[in-house]
């Protein structure tokens, strides 16, 4: 029995690559593995839609509760389509008290987007994240794989702007 319920399935599926597939077959019997199944599904997305985690249930017969569980507790897993430019601002202790959550602020006002939202030309998203791992160039945004350091508001209009074009 795998736990799902299939009245409350959703009609919409998805089509898992072949390679996620295997990934998932591999590691489904191993203890503690929706964690590694999770991260895989999402590195292949770039995020864990619905009918995604629905599948993930039937395949490793994981409770859909249990997966929703570990997927709303752990902060990088996302439930909805990212930008195309995952902008994510550090707001641990030393980004939060140089002012990380001002720059939040900004590249929200500028972007015109709000917390779970994507710009409307789907460039664009923005995450608050608990610690980026560099506290001494407080406060910090990284923008996909590029990271900002000692930033003030005044620098978050440049810093999008590369990304625009």
């Amino acid at each position: 029995m795998t736990g799902v319920s299939h009245d409350k399935i959703s009609r919409e599926t998805v089509d898992f690559p072949q390679e996620l597939t295997a990934f998932i077959n591999e590691w489904k019997e191993k203890p503690g593995s929706l964690i590694m199944i999770l991260h895989k599904t999402q590195e292949t997305f770039g995020y864990i839609s619905r009918p995604a985690a629905e599948k993930i249930a039937l395949i490793t017969g994981i409770r859909l509760a249990r997966i929703y569980g570990v997927i709303t507790f752990y902060h990088f897993f996302k439930t909805t389509m990212p930008g195309k430019h995952r902008v994510s601002v550090c707001l641990g202790t030393a980004c939060y008290l140089k002012g990380g959550s001002d720059l939040i602020d900004e590249a929200r006002k500028i972007l015109k987007i709000g917390e779970g939202e994507v710009t409307e030309d789907g460039l664009f998203s923005i995450d608050p994240v608990r610690c980026v791992g560099c506290c001494g160039l407080a406060p910090v945004m990284v923008v996909g794989n590029d990271t900002y350091g000692k930033l003030t508001k005044d620098m978050i209009p440049g810093i999008i702007a590369k990304y625009r074009s």
